[in-house]
């Protein structure tokens, strides 16, 4: 398995490497200067030249290219040209935001139960639960999320009050003690009870909006996958000899089930990192969608691409950590 996951770290460093390349020049195409851009519209050409030889824009493309590969092996994604941070400082700032909004998504309102209601909807196969189950999972597939995210905002925070309309705390609420930079963790372990009810209020609606997708297609996939368990002959020999119902369904069919329905977890995770950026800018949600969009904005080349890098490891750990699950919930499954 060592050897296995060490070739698997290898292909992943390529594959960055080429995302790096590909965004790098994709980045440099496009037909704006970021230097004039963060002078400012009265600026004087020389000082956006001073702009430009300060990040090092005057340079070749292969030269510019060499200098920001080579930072990276040094922990250095470069300055920012619109914070004029560095861009390693602002990921380890916006990351923890969005990292916590997607895991608590995933879990609570995506893996979770979209496995117990795909099998259960495969298990009562036609009665009310599946008719209920199935239309709710197709209008998942195809709701918008920033259109569900508008919605919730604006119904459920704006006119009713319910929750907040936007931002991680309340304004004024300091945040908790930083030990994992993850509020809701954070508060419970500082044992900060109104820092966590504040921080759960206000990730509960953008939560919902991204999850909604990943519950739809997990539970689809899960569901179809129970029902051709439910066929199996394993199955058909344990009802035959007399295994209770609620054996079956959570030691064979849920379980056999969990295998699919963990590589769509593992690529929703990867999907969900990409896509806040629209729910982020909905519920202006400090993380790193938000800051992604204003480095587009603003032409921002290192942060953009300090992203996207962060986005890609972050998508290929996560396949890695869902192959070797994998062995664990079968195993039969050999790593060569």
């Amino acid at each position: 398995m060592l050897a296995y996951i060490v070739r698997r770290l290898f292909f992943l460093a390529l594959t960055l490497l080429g995302l790096s390349v590909v965004t790098f020049f994709i980045s440099r195409v496009v037909p704006s200067d970021p230097a004039r851009l963060a002078a400012g519209p009265y600026a004087t050409e020389e000082m956006v030249q001073k702009i430009r030889q300060e990040f090092g824009l005057d340079k070749p493309l292969a030269v510019q290219y060499w200098n920001y590969i080579s930072g990276i092996f040094r922990g250095d994604f470069g300055r920012s040209i619109r914070t004029r941070r560095p861009v390693s400082q602002d990921l380890g700032r916006f990351y923890p935001a969005t990292l916590e909004l997607v895991l608590f998504s995933l879990v609570v309102f995506g893996a979770i139960p979209g496995v117990m209601l795909g099998v259960l909807s495969a298990y009562y196969h036609d009665r009310w639960v599946d008719q209920l189950v199935r239309p709710i999972s197709i209008i998942g597939l195809g709701l918008p999320g920033f259109w569900l995210a508008l919605m919730l905002q604006s119904l459920i925070a704006s006119k009713l009050g319910l929750l907040p309309v936007g931002g991680r705390l309340s304004l004024g609420m300091s945040p908790p003690r930083s030990i994992t930079h993850f509020y809701l963790i954070d508060s419970l372990i500082t044992g900060n009870g109104r820092v966590f009810l504040d921080a759960l209020k206000h990730i509960l609606l953008p939560a919902i909006s991204l999850a909604f997708p990943a519950f739809a297609s997990i539970t689809r996939l899960t569901r179809a996958e129970a029902l051709d368990v439910l066929n199996a002959d394993y199955v058909r020999t344990a009802w035959a000899k007399g295994v209770s119902g609620q054996r079956v369904l959570w030691r064979h069919i849920l379980r056999n089930a969990m295998i699919p329905a963990t590589t769509m977890i593992g690529l929703r995770f990867g999907w969900m990192l990409g896509g806040t950026i629209m729910v982020e800018t909905v519920f202006n949600w400090p993380g790193l969608g938000l800051y992604a969009v204003q480095a587009a904005t603003f032409s921002d080349f290192n942060a953009i691409m300090g992203v996207t890098l962060l986005i890609g490891l972050n998508f290929g750990v996560a396949n890695l950590i869902v192959d070797l699950l994998y062995g664990v919930l079968d195993p039969r499954i050999r790593y060569g």
